[in-house]
């Protein structure tokens, strides 16, 4: 696979990132042997990231602002650029370093297989240094998820994915920071998107090299709240919503 194949159907990859200047040029790096069409929205970084963004030696579109605002505010301010240059399909990948850009291609080949679905990476939850909170929250993620589209997932927590921009359209949510994520698969459910996991890659650095922004007390207790809200609105829009959808398409 080319790059050439990336352009023919209108695909881009978008980096969110905040503080991350020890991996960010080396995921720029890598990605750009894939995709020529980058986008780096700079979520607000205070330890120099952008700057390093912006000496980048590959190409790329640099979206800043400040204050920090979250992963789901900086995901969908990339998501609303790409859809103003044209672009029907987003490869989303966290700039930490845990993502193989070598999977790209695994996405590539799904979505010609099964246009304008969701593609979501699957992780596992059994690599090699591991956090056990992540395997809680991925687990935890997951039954929610099934219990508010009714659909079953295996890692409904990792940011590998490639999203089908133009059949999304502009997807408003009322989340901002790392259950944006979830959110955004919830509502695609809704919408009946085919949702397609494929199994890729994942590097987990060392306790002492790890860098996170995760903060379990405040992140689970928004989670936890967002969990509650749409179960609710499972009930009063999703499930009917999916029924509409379903018998309309017949």
């Amino acid at each position: 696979m080319d790059k050439a194949t990336l352009k023919e159907l209108g695909i881009c990859v978008i980096i969110p990132t905040y503080n991350n200047k020890g991996t960010i040029l080396q995921v720029i790096q890598s990605v750009s042997d894939y995709c020529d069409d980058i986008f780096v929205v700079c979520d607000g970084p205070t330890d120099g990231t952008e700057e390093l963004v912006r000496q980048s030696d590959h190409p790329v579109n640099v979206i800043a602002y400040q204050p920090n605002k979250g992963k789901g505010t900086a995901l969908v301010t990339g998501f609303r650029k790409a859809l103003k240059r044209g672009f029907r399909y987003a490869i989303t990948l966290d700039s930490d370093g845990q993502h193989y850009p070598s999977d790209i291609p695994a996405f590539v080949e799904t979505i010609k297989e099964h246009p304008d679905a969701l593609v979501i990476g699957s992780r596992g939850l059994k690599h090699d240094n591991m956090p056990q909170k992540n395997t809680f929250a991925n687990k935890f993620s997951n039954f929610w998820f099934t219990v508010q589209t009714g659909k079953k997932l295996p890692d409904t927590q990792t940011g590998f994915r490639l999203y089908p921009l133009q059949k999304m359209g502009n997807m408003h949510i009322i989340t901002s920071r790392y259950e944006a994520e979830l959110e955004l698969l919830v509502r695609s459910a809704w919408r009946n998107i085919n949702i397609i996991p494929i199994p890729i890659n994942v590097y987990y650095p060392p306790q002492e090299e790890r860098v996170s922004f995760f903060r379990p007390g405040k992140d689970f207790t928004r989670i936890s709240i967002l969990n509650t809200f749409f179960c609710f609105a499972a009930i009063l829009y999703g499930y009917p919503s999916m029924l509409i959808r379903k018998l309309l398409s017949k």
